[in-house]
């Protein structure tokens, strides 16, 4: 009786998570570029109360 071990590849498992990373950043950074700047501001004051954070 034979046992094949199937190895992963370490090349195929590191590319997903790193391609994800640069399709999500380009996609942060072309919404801020094309949204106004009261909107951005709006929605990191609107983070900071629901993360405690004091801003005022």
């Amino acid at each position: 009786m034979t046992t094949k071990t199937l190895k992963a590849s370490a090349t195929g498992s590191a590319i997903l998570p790193a391609l994800f990373a640069v399709i999500l950043g380009l996609g942060i950074i072309t919404l801020a570029g094309h949204v106004q700047a009261s909107a951005l501001h709006d929605a990191a004051h609107d983070v900071r109360h629901a993360t405690g954070f004091p801003c005022h």
